[in-house]
């Protein structure tokens, strides 16, 4: 089942810019470690749900996963060869707007050297560069 929200405000959406780097959401919170992009862009529902399913076919079900990306933005397109006018195209699918330092996956529960084979399979389904990050106990 893809990721969507329930509801929205409006249906379409403009573009939109994503200046800077990401000022929330860019610690370890919830797993003990995590990837963290480097690059900014945009995560489709499909991308996000590629790298789960990808990290919980590695893990076999033991310890857990967080993703930390929710799919809000619509992306909307005309179909190929169609002439300007008539509007704006209908919405395809959902996507993630994520700026530099965002965390986008966390795991708990499993020994530091799996998790990071676990979260670079992730890596490899995502159109950002990732990097892994360690949780970092405050004292």
């Amino acid at each position: 089942m893809p990721l969507m929200p329930k509801r929205v405000k409006h249906r379409k959406q403009q573009r939109g810019h994503a200046k800077g780097n990401a000022t929330r959401g860019n610690f370890v919170v919830f797993g003990d470690c995590g990837i963290q992009t480097l690059d900014r862009g945009w995560i489709s529902a499909q991308q996000i749900e590629a790298g789960r399913v990808a990290a919980s076919h590695f893990l076999h079900g033991e310890g857990r996963i967080f993703v930390r990306i929710f799919p809000d933005k619509p992306i909307s397109a005309q179909a190929a060869e169609t002439r300007m006018g008539k509007g704006k195209g209908e919405p395809e699918y959902y996507a993630a707007v994520v700026r530099p330092g965002k965390i986008l996956y966390e795991i708990a529960g499993v020994p530091e050297g799996v998790a990071k084979q676990a979260l670079k399979r992730i890596s490899h389904k995502l159109p950002v560069r990732c990097r892994f990050v360690p949780r970092h106990h405050k004292v």
